[in-house]
C-alpha cells in the first residue's frame, strides 16, 4: 500500500512525475496483484491506466472542471511476475474542450512493454475541490 488514497493506494502505486503533459507512476507486482492462476491480473493495468490518465487529465484541466473516464482500452503484451517493477506513463493524444484522450505505456524494470492502452476522459463542468487538485499539483486552486 502507498500513501495515495483509494485504489491506487491499495495497489501500491507511487507517483514519480506529474505534469499537465506527462504523468509517470510506479508499482511493484506483489501477491495481491495476482489472479487465481498466479499471474498478474490484467485489471491492474486497466485500473492504473485509468487512474494515471485521470490524474494527468485533471492536472491539465485544473480548476475548469472535473474529469471522468468514459472509455478504457488496454492490451496485455507480456506477462510480468511477482517482484517486477512496473512504470506506467500517460501522455496526451488529444485534449479538447469536452474530452481528452491519453496514451498509456506500462513497462517493466528492463524497459519491456507489458501493457499499452488508451483512456478517454470527459471534461465535466463540475467543481473540483481545491484540496483534491492540490494533491497532484502542490498548489490550491483559487
Amino acid at each position: 500500500m502507498s500513501e495515495i488514497p483509494g485504489l491506487d493506494g491499495l495497489l501500491g502505486v507511487e507517483h514519480v512525475e506529474a505534469s499537465a503533459d506527462k504523468v509517470v507512476v510506479r508499482f511493484t507486482i506483489g501477491a495481491h496483484h495476482l489472479q487465481p492462476f498466479g499471474i498478474p491480473h490484467g485489471g491492474i493495468y486497466c485500473a492504473v491506466h485509468e487512474s494515471t490518465a485521470s490524474v494527468a487529465g485533471q492536472i491539465w484541466l485544473g480548476d475548469r472542471g472535473i474529469v471522468v473516464g468514459t472509455n478504457n482500452s488496454s492490451d496485455f503484451l507480456r506477462q510480468a511476475k511477482v517482484g517486477d517493477t512496473i512504470t506506467t506513463t500517460a501522455t496526451p493524444i488529444h485534449r479538447g474542450r469536452s474530452q481528452q484522450l491519453w496514451h498509456l505505456d506500462s513497462t517493466n524494470q528492463d524497459g519491456k512493454l507489458i501493457a499499452q492502452g488508451q483512456v478517454r476522459l470527459a471534461n465535466l463542468d463540475q467543481e473540483i475541490s481545491p484540496e483534491a487538485l492540490a494533491q497532484f499539483t502542490g498548489t490550491v486552486a483559487g
